[in-house]
């Protein structure tokens, strides 16, 4: 899978399956990349679950790289709306990870 951002790339991962690499350094407070997906009603992997405008559960199956970000006690980039943000430097070749939340804090 290509990746929509200059900033990254995928490959194996060492925390689990594939993962989001920095393909150059990225300095604090980038975007690194945009969640590109298609609406569902099904759960499955890569589908993540927010409410819309009205309140209702909207599911996206996430099509592009984004859909790598592994999950970290101490992530160095988090989603904000639908785009992934670099919270401090990372360095060329680090994983780039995300908190998933408190569900996942003893993992």
């Amino acid at each position: 899978m290509a990746s929509t951002s200059p900033w990254c790339h995928v490959k194996e991962s060492g925390i689990h399956g594939k993962g989001l690499f920095a393909a150059r350094a990225i300095p604090a407070d980038t975007l690194i990349i945009a969640i590109e997906g298609v609406t569902t009603r099904r759960d499955g992997p890569y589908v993540i679950w927010s409410d819309d405008e009205s309140g209702s559960l909207q599911g996206l199956r996430i099509t592009n790289a984004a859909r790598y970000v592994n999950h970290a006690r101490v992530p160095n980039a988090a989603f904000f709306g639908d785009e992934l943000w670099s919270l401090r430097g990372i360095r060329r070749g680090e994983e780039i990870t995300h908190h998933y939340g408190s569900d996942w804090d003893e993992i």
